[in-house]
């Protein structure tokens, strides 16, 4: 081989690693697609269209949201699992995914602590207890006196088993000394949906689902699961106000990445959340929907992620949920 030639592989050697370089330095250079394996028009779904439109600006990509309903999450999350970790493919999951679906479903295609990298915890969901508008149910004691007179005759939707809300109706249920039947629909907005219709008597759900029915009169909030009343409901009681002491109940949306996903990349999406939950309209627009804001460190949504997963762990199995 001449010098002339070995001078030339090696400058074809140098700028191959150095367009490398550039390629993985202008993260993003073409759209973003972020996963959420739960029903259009969830708490979460909600939550996240609002959020990544204003962290679309700061990256310079559009960010395509897809919604992958079925299992409780399940399909949805395995497919962000098994996605490439290149920062093209986002998860916007609930907690209900990463903390409790693992003690339901005794063969998980993906583990909830080791195939995800978290990004933040971008907001918690604040929950409530909802009827038909025109039930017969005007308060939480309602509810509970008429349960207890006919077990197990009442009954409640969830986006699914293992689903936040079945786990909420569940401990609800336990805590108030009553057993209502679960039926479980396909996501939580047809569980939602089907409150309206008078399918069935009652459901917990996250408020950012139910706020648009609750707008049109469709469903009633007896009750909100936070520690206090919210601010958009002033005139509706809390649970513990309403004689079920000290049960409190909400969920949480976080954006996760595949497992091994470069820490530049994690860090650039973390950072382009916490400006956008930053921004004062994109944060009006979220505390409409229901949700406080948060905005983590990467870190921190894994240790929380951690601690709710054992949690979680000691709920389900002492109220006995399983999948189907």
């Amino acid at each position: 081989m001449t010098k002339i030639s070995q001078h030339f592989l090696t400058f074809v050697a140098m700028l191959a690693c150095v367009t490398g370089v550039q390629a993985q330095g202008s993260y993003p250079n073409k759209p973003i697609k972020m996963l959420i394996p739960l029903a259009a028009g969830s708490a979460v779904d909600n939550a996240a269209r609002v959020l990544t439109q204003k962290m679309a600006i700061g990256l310079g990509q559009n960010i395509v949201i897809e919604n992958i309903a079925g299992s409780s999450g399940l399909i949805g999350a395995d497919r962000v699992a098994k996605a490439a970790p290149d920062g093209y493919t986002l998860g916007g999951f609930n907690d209900s995914i990463l903390t409790m679906l693992p003690h339901i479903y005794p063969h998980m295609p993906w583990n909830a602590l080791t195939d995800f990298d978290p990004i933040s915890l971008a907001a918690t969901v604040e929950w409530g207890l909802v009827v038909k508008t025109d039930s017969n149910y005007k308060t939480v004691a309602d509810f509970i006196a008429a349960a207890k007179a006919a077990p197990g005759k009442l009954n409640y939707s969830s986006g699914g088993n293992g689903s936040p809300q079945h786990l909420a109706m569940a401990l609800f249920a336990s805590r108030a000394g009553i057993n209502a039947l679960h039926v479980p629909y396909k996501g939580a907005t047809p569980a939602a949906v089907a409150v309206a219709a008078g399918e069935v008597d009652v459901a917990f759900q996250g408020l950012g689902t139910v706020t648009s029915l609750i707008q049109a009169n469709k469903v009633r909030l007896l009750a909100v699961s936070s520690s206090k009343r919210l601010p958009q409901y002033p005139n509706v009681p809390t649970v513990d106000e309403s004689g079920l002491k000290n049960f409190f109940f909400n969920s949480w949306f976080a954006m996760v990445v595949p497992a091994g996903t470069p820490k530049d990349i994690v860090e650039r999406l973390n950072n382009e959340m916490r400006k956008a939950l930053a921004d004062p309209e994109t944060r009006d627009k979220l505390v409409a929907l229901g949700v406080t804001l948060r905005g983590t460190l990467a870190q921190e949504l894994g240790v929380a992620t951690k601690a709710q997963f054992e949690m979680y762990r000691k709920l389900i199995q002492d109220n006995n949920i399983k999948s189907d």
